[in-house]
């Protein structure tokens, strides 16, 4: 089976034992942009992916529910970067490679700040991003080779503000597919490449530096922190949150059109 795969840093720990452990070679890997992973299910040239959730519904997809992509609290790659107070935030340019997030930001502005700013798809380059809107979504690598705090503008990390608003985790990307492909024995061969990676920490957090030039301490707190990987009950309910409010999001566009 072909399994499409993010190449964001935060997968690692997902894959690590299908490119260098046991796993190997069980399936034939392929990665990309999360919104990439989700059209090769919808053109069916991929089994598995791992998707970004706001796809979920929208293609139809089951997904296997021991292990993604998830955050309790502060989750470090995406972030709200904007000019002016949130409330304010007229135009957003957003970084357009995983629906999650445009999604996420969208609830969040709505929901915390009473906005709905105009969107505009950019390459996740926040200078340029900003002298075209008063706020930037920047997610995934690009987010943290960003410091927050270093950054002369208001941030919000979006795992953060939903945890707080809602009281439940995040979950941005789980992996998909059509029901007959999420076997037993896949679902069992992803649990187990977790463990055996989860395991070896320390050898994804030397390579994040060696491949990625990211510094040891932040690699190690991405991965051990900000980043949940075990799906809980908990994760699973803010996950049909999250898939309730998107699906409220894609019917008012439709109804507006």
């Amino acid at each position: 089976m072909v399994v499409s795969a993010v190449s964001f840093l935060n997968t690692w720990p997902l894959v690590w034992g299908f490119l260098h452990g046991p796993q190997r070679g069980l399936f034939d890997f392929r990665f990309d942009l999360p919104m990439r992973c989700a059209a090769a299910l919808e053109e069916r040239t991929a089994d598995i992916g791992l998707v970004p959730c706001a796809e979920l519904d929208r293609l139809g997809l089951d997904f296997l529910p021991d292990v993604g992509i998830a955050c309790t609290g502060p989750v470090r790659s995406i972030l709200l970067v904007s000019k002016v107070p949130f409330g304010e935030i007229r135009t957003l340019a957003v970084d357009s490679s995983s629906r999650t997030s445009v999604a996420l930001v969208r609830i969040l502005l709505a929901e915390r700040f009473g906005c709905r700013p105009a969107l505009t798809r950019q390459a996740p380059e926040l200078n340029e991003m900003l002298a075209q809107a008063d706020a930037a979504l920047v997610i995934g690598d690009p987010a943290l080779r960003l410091d927050p705090e270093k950054l002369p503008y208001r941030t919000l990390d979006l795992g953060a503000e939903w945890v707080e608003w809602s009281g439940l985790p995040m979950v941005f990307a789980v992996w998909a597919g059509r029901t007959e492909n999420l076997t037993m024995e896949a679902r069992a061969a992803f649990r187990a490449s977790y463990e055996w990676s989860v395991a070896r920490t320390g050898e994804m957090v030397d390579l994040a530096g060696v491949e990625r030039g990211f510094e040891k301490g932040l690699a190690r707190d991405y991965f051990s922190r900000f980043i949940s990987y075990r799906l809980t009950p908990r994760h699973l309910e803010g996950l049909a949150l999250f898939r309730r409010l998107a699906g409220e999001l894609e019917s008012v566009e439709f109804l507006s059109r």
